[in-house]
């Protein structure tokens, strides 16, 4: 464990957001969600996250509702290094029929809107009963494109950030925390 804390001492260059603020913003978007969706508990709302990088902010949030979910994922990607490359693939799509099915899409940042502004009109053609939009982190300054979210967890700086599902290159999705790296790890 000492050594653990000792590494993470050298890569993190800055704490955006601790595990006690993650967990605290994930009761209060569940509670919103519960009371949201409080009318279809007959029904199953289909939770659809954005693989990997929600895994661990959808499973949280996830057993927090209230509510029968059934799970289900989709993969896109706009990513190389830290900067979007501009151009959204889709290399997974979701594995089931959600018409007449309330979805809620479960995404870890929206940053330039790319990803959701090709992903979301593609599953509104679907005819779901309701389609909503859940992000952990929200970059509003580098938008491109208008992006609706019905469920925010924070709003940040213009960061590149890794930890709680954010990557870079594949590493640091584990981190407990949504952090900043040192400089010195990007090289």
């Amino acid at each position: 464990m000492q050594q653990w804390q000792e590494h993470l001492k050298q890569i993190i260059g800055e704490v955006l957001i601790d595990e006690a603020a993650l967990h605290k913003r994930l009761d209060e978007l569940a509670e919103q969600i519960n009371h949201d969706y409080q009318d279809i508990q007959a029904e199953r709302l289909v939770v659809v996250g954005i693989l990997r990088g929600s895994v661990l902010f959808m499973s949280d949030l996830v057993r927090r509702l209230q509510m029968p979910v059934e799970l289900d994922f989709m993969s896109a990607s706009s990513y190389g290094g830290t900067e979007s490359t501009g151009t959204v693939r889709i290399t997974k799509d979701i594995g089931q029929d959600i018409r007449g099915k309330h979805v809620l899409l479960v995404e870890d940042i929206i940053d330039t809107g790319n990803t959701m502004s090709r992903l979301i009109p593609m599953l509104q053609k679907r005819n779901p009963a309701s389609l909503k939009l859940c992000s952990l982190l929200n970059k509003p300054s580098r938008r491109l494109c208008e992006v609706n979210i019905d469920y925010q967890g924070f709003e940040i700086e213009d960061k590149f950030v890794v930890g709680y599902g954010l990557d870079y290159n594949g590493n640091y999705r584990h981190l407990p925390v949504v952090a900043v790296l040192k400089p010195e790890c990007y090289a």
